[in-house]
């Protein structure tokens, strides 16, 4: 089990922050990356919709032998998690937006949380929001038109621009010192979205304590891998296999990407 791969998903190229962060920490693990980026968004989608093509996606993953698996997708998290752990033998990490530690490192009073309409809308974000936020005022504002930019490789564009501007100027005059990102895809803008933020806003995002997580998990369950064979970094897309390619910077040439038919 110990050399047994890790398995991560997402509803396209976002999750690769996470999986960035668990390469680094992790970095004698094998892994392989699902991008589901022909169904992406999923914030978009009923929770019946993200919940079956959770399904399908973690069902691939464990067809491959996965030892655990990574929801590296906040929208699949928060509608199809406790499925998932409720009917699969491995264990899941999830992806929740940041909303503890912006809430308690808050010196204003007021946050903002940047995510789709499927993570912002979920019983779970509401949860957490309720136990850590209950005292602090939360600028929700869905991140509609992001993703499909981010996919398409156009952060650097007019319209990536005007949305950003959108989004984050109410917040801006809410006084927010704190932004978290509820979706995996959005680290990528970090540079573009400090552009817009007075410098002493904090930005936060998961993907640190994901991969400490993961670590935690298989450290616990003594299923990390202690070999030193080189390890098998595998990525898998339903579309352009060149735009995953594209998002994984100075990993692309130790790395394995294919298209998958799924």
């Amino acid at each position: 089990m110990k050399t047994q791969p890790i398995g991560i998903f997402d509803s396209g190229i976002g999750g690769t922050s996470i999986w960035k962060e668990i390469h680094e920490l992790l970095p004698n693990e094998s892994t392989i990356y699902l991008a589901d980026s022909k169904h992406a968004p999923y914030g978009e989608k009923t929770q019946n919709d993200i919940l079956a093509l959770s399904v399908k996606n973690t069902e691939y993953l464990l067809s491959r032998g996965c030892k655990i698996i990574v929801v590296a997708c906040n929208t699949a998290t928060t509608n199809a998690i406790n499925y998932l752990r409720e009917n699969y033998h491995v264990p899941f990490i999830g992806i929740e937006p940041a909303i503890k530690p912006a809430a308690l490192n808050s010196s204003t009073g007021v946050v903002g949380v940047l995510a789709t309409r499927g993570t912002l809308t979920s019983s779970l974000f509401t949860k957490t929001t309720a136990l850590y936020a209950k005292d602090r005022k939360v600028i929700e504002q869905f991140g509609d038109g992001l993703v499909p930019l981010i996919e398409a490789g156009k952060i650097e564009s007019p319209e990536m621009d005007a949305l950003l501007q959108e989004y984050l100027q109410p917040m801006i005059a809410e006084n927010i010192d704190h932004l978290v990102l509820g979706c995996t895809h959005y680290p990528y803008l970090i540079p573009k979205i400090k552009q817009f933020l007075p410098p002493s806003v904090n930005i936060i995002d998961s993907g640190k304590a994901v991969a400490k997580q993961t670590q935690n998990i298989l450290d616990n369950l003594h299923f990390l891998n202690d070999t030193k064979k080189r390890p098998a970094l595998e990525f898998y897309t339903n579309t352009d296999p060149d735009v995953l390619e594209s998002f994984l910077g100075v990993y692309r040439d130790v790395a394995t990407i294919s298209y998958l038919h799924f």
